[in-house]
């Protein structure tokens, strides 16, 4: 059996970490939300003024964060008003609704003093808000105050956030790997159905044909648009994001789905799934906290999620069905000995502050700042010192939850909470456990081998203003498209039918989508590979 990156059955998680990794610089300061490396706040003759000012930022499908009576009150988001003197206004968007209620917000002019993006300067959830001087060109407030951003952050993401003159409009969070998603498979279903790990897609039919045998509900998960069930579509490199462009042989630039000798056989491959019943026949209505409540539940033998998930929802499942083992497997490779998911851009989520706020503009670049100092890298790692860990003179203890309460919380703080960091992993927390380390070699050794990579254009291309129905979004095909795979799926319009779907979106449209997107990348104009 080929190498696996398996989550065993957790009985030691509760493991104390020993590890010298501070300096005496770790106890939070109290009066000021300068980088840790200022002067100690009891030199100055007085504290300094609280900087008090709103922030928007989507629920990201977190337990903790859509749980909670109120997120401003919580005593983490209130320990980290503390440490960086500032008094926030948290404003949640729900994660189902994060792009209508984003253009809402600028629609209606109600936006907070810092608005958090999910990318670059020129998403649609930002409504061309950049463009339209809502937000602070940020260079000079970087330079002054934001030092450990500056020379921390990758070139790549500033690239993302500074427009054609030069001016930076966004803070960045980053992927540093950005092959983030994996196949996920339950390793104990597969010993009991006598299979190995499958590498092709015919093999892995094969073993969700077992799983159903074995009485799994959901041989493999779906969800609704396809998000993180789109393995299939990596197999035959036909996702068609807004980042899945390619160039044809024709000399033409388009989405990767013009292929469609290779869109067919993604699609057959779902409609086959879909026959035989191994994807519940409701997968296009299941939503994201259904979705993963089905798997942590064992109700489902093979999904795709991001790997830095592993430790949390794999802790969480074995705590619901004792003895499951998950790993992450090499995704189902198609004929061109392939597969995976689209990479990431390098940034994940960015921060924007409103131009009526210039006047707090500098401490809120200073609490960004903050984020990369050792002070917040324990914080957010581990939480509130003396409750959830010990600092024994450098030597850090602290003990993993293994509960869904606790590994729920684990989640807010490692990545809700922590607003700018290298989101591709938490090392600290990582080389904890087992379920850890597995993750970081899936990283390494698994994840750095596969994935899907393409043309993308930010600011995005002009021609989806004028033709939305044909513009995807940054993991889901277009709407005009992405009704028709549906259907075929469903059996409602054949298969056959896919080079009709392509004449249909070049008639209302995509002509003028290809004809831009080839130049701009002729051109090399904010053209990303």
């Amino acid at each position: 059996m080929k190498k696996l990156f398996v989550l065993a059955t957790i009985a030691a998680l509760s493991v104390s970490m020993i590890s010298g990794c501070s300096k005496n610089n770790n106890e939070p300061s109290k009066a000021t939300n300068a980088p840790a490396n200022t002067a100690d706040a009891s030199n100055k003759p007085e504290e300094a003024k609280t900087t008090k000012f709103s922030i928007s930022m989507r629920t990201l499908n977190v337990a903790y964060v859509e749980q909670n009576p109120d997120i401003n009150k919580d005593k983490y988001v209130q320990a980290l008003e503390k440490m960086t003197n500032t008094d926030l206004d948290i404003r949640l968007i729900p994660h189902n609704e994060y792009q209508d209620k984003m253009i809402q917000m600028f629609a209606t002019n109600d936006i907070p003093d810092v608005v958090q993006g999910s990318g670059g300067i020129s998403g649609q959830e930002l409504a061309g808000a950049v463009q339209s001087g809502v937000f602070l060109p940020l260079n000079d407030l970087l330079e002054q105050y934001g030092q450990n951003l500056l020379k921390r952050l990758p070139k790549a993401a500033w690239d993302r956030l500074t427009d054609e003159n030069g001016n930076i409009y966004g803070i960045p969070e980053v992927l540093s790997n950005p092959s983030r998603r994996a196949t996920w498979i339950r390793t104990d279903l597969l010993e009991k159905a006598g299979k190995q790990i499958p590498t092709t897609v015919e093999e892995t039919l094969d073993v969700l044909r077992a799983f159903k045998e074995l009485g799994v509900e959901n041989p493999y998960m779906g969800r609704k648009n396809f998000k993180y069930a789109d393995t299939f579509f990596g197999s035959y490199d036909v996702f068609g994001y807004l980042n899945q462009f390619k160039a044809f042989p024709d000399g033409k630039v388009k989405p990767s789905f013009f292929d469609a000798d290779a869109m067919k056989k993604a699609i057959g491959t779902y409609k086959t799934m879909f026959d035989e019943g191994l994807i519940s026949k409701e997968f296009a209505t299941i939503e994201s906290a259904d979705f993963k409540s089905i798997i942590t539940s064992g109700k489902a033998g093979m999904w795709s999620m991001n790997a830095n998930e592993l430790p949390i929802w794999g802790t969480q499942l074995m705590a619901n069905v004792p003895g499951a083992k998950v790993a992450l497997i090499p995704s189902p490779v198609g004929d061109d000995g392939k597969g995976g998911y689209a990479y990431y851009n390098p940034v994940t989520r960015s921060y924007f502050i409103n131009v009526n706020a210039k006047d707090k503009a500098a401490e809120i670049v200073k609490f960004f700042d903050w984020m990369l100092s050792e002070q917040a890298e324990l914080f957010f790692s581990y939480g509130i010192e003396g409750e959830d860990y010990q600092n024994n003179g450098g030597t850090i203890s602290y003990t993993p939850p293994t509960d869904e309460a606790g590994t729920n919380k684990q989640r807010f703080l490692n990545y809700w909470l922590w607003m700018v960091q290298d989101t591709t992993y938490n090392k600290r927390i990582a080389e904890l456990t087992d379920s850890g380390k597995q993750m970081v070699d899936a990283f390494d050794n698994l994840l750095t081998k596969e994935g899907r990579g393409g043309i993308e254009f930010d600011p995005r291309l002009e021609a989806f203003v004028s033709y939305p129905d044909l513009s995807p979004q940054s993991d889901q095909l277009p709407p005009l498209v992405l009704e028709h795979v549906l259907k075929m799926v469903y059996g409602k319009e054949p298969i056959d039918n896919y080079d009709k779907v392509l004449e249909e979106y070049l008639s209302k449209g995509g002509n003028e989508v290809i004809e831009e997107a080839t130049a701009r990348y002729n051109s090399k104009e904010s053209a990303f590979e």
